[in-house]
């Protein structure tokens, strides 16, 4: 019992430490999209136009 209770702090240090680094390295400070990429993914992916609304219908929502 002595050795687990360090054993589990280091551990939960570890993790701790681990989900810091990871977080922080998102932020890579990577330059916003152009208009050029930003019109060429609307193309592809569509747009962020809001949907027209549902005729006689019950709209679906998610279940969370």
């Amino acid at each position: 019992m002595s050795r687990a209770f360090p054993v589990a702090l280091l551990l939960a240090v570890a993790a701790s430490a681990a989900t810091v680094l990871i977080v922080s390295s998102r932020n890579t400070g990577t330059p916003p999209p152009t208009q050029a990429q930003r019109a060429a993914w609307e193309g592809f992916f569509g747009s962020e136009r809001e949907l027209p609304p549902i005729k006689e219908g019950q709209e679906m929502r998610p279940r969370w």
